[in-house]
């Protein structure tokens, strides 16, 4: 059959992956991270330049701040990028804003799959999904899911990679 066919369009449809987003409370982390350290930046900049340069030059403080405004554009534009898509024979995991970055991991090429979490993403109720391979280049890391769906993915990870290595 020819590429492109009517009959070829019905299973282009169905061989679609079904993208799923990062949850918000990984934004809400970074966002609040990034308040937290450029703001403390913006203070000690305008104290330590309005005591020991003048007062003129504590205007200098809201370079942060405007740094601060835009990171939280640039997050956004981020957070928004990260998906993962589960389908029959591989995991697919995609980010970027400018430069867009698509990993393909094989279900059989799996060797251990983790669920990890700091303190800051347990406060916050999230966990992150790290995939080793054989390869180094091809290790992936979905971060700021729910802890139970990344129990659920690691799992369900698991239990692919182990049938589909069998023969190896």
């Amino acid at each position: 059959m020819e590429t492109g066919s009517p009959d070829d369009a019905g299973t282009a449809a169905a061989a679609e992956p079904v993208w799923t987003g990062l949850p918000p409370g990984l934004l809400r982390i970074r966002r609040l991270l990034l308040t937290v350290w450029l703001g403390a930046a913006a203070v000690a900049a305008g104290v330590l330049l309005g005591l020991f340069a003048g007062p003129a030059w504590a205007a200098f403080a809201l370079l942060p701040l405007a740094a601060l405004a835009w990171g939280r554009v640039l997050l956004e534009r981020n957070w928004r990028s990260w998906r993962y898509a589960e389908r029959a024979d591989d995991l697919l995991i995609t980010r970027g804003v400018l430069w867009r970055k698509e990993t393909v991991v094989p279900y059989g090429r799996m060797q251990l799959v983790e669920v990890t979490s700091g303190p800051v993403e347990r406060y916050f109720g999230l966990a992150s999904v790290q995939l080793h391979t054989a390869a180094a280049a091809t290790d992936a890391t979905i971060p700021g899911l729910d802890p139970a769906e990344a129990e659920r993915l690691r799992d369900r990870l698991t239990e692919l990679g182990e049938a589909r290595s069998a023969g190896l």
